[in-house]
């Protein structure tokens, strides 16, 4: 069994002895994707479909994980 699965952050509690939830860390740290890269990724995926280290290739300083995760968020908001 994958340890990492179903996990999107960890539990803690506030000094008032609340339990609250983290954020996964991965998502919080990406930067917005610019209208340009935006169109970029969309033109791309056009051609090559859900290949995310070819498309993230194309982009300076994004990782195949940002886009794909760009990529999915934008399908949910559709």
């Amino acid at each position: 069994m994958d340890s990492n699965r179903g996990s999107q952050g960890k539990n803690s509690k506030t000094s008032d002895g609340c339990e609250t939830k983290g954020v996964n860390s991965t998502a919080q740290n990406f930067a917005p994707f610019t209208e340009e890269e935006e169109d970029l990724v969309f033109r791309i995926h056009r051609l090559v479909g859900n290949r995310w280290e070819l498309i993230a290739g194309r982009i300076p300083g994004r990782t195949a994980k940002e886009v794909e995760m760009f990529w999915a968020r934008k399908q949910q908001d559709t």
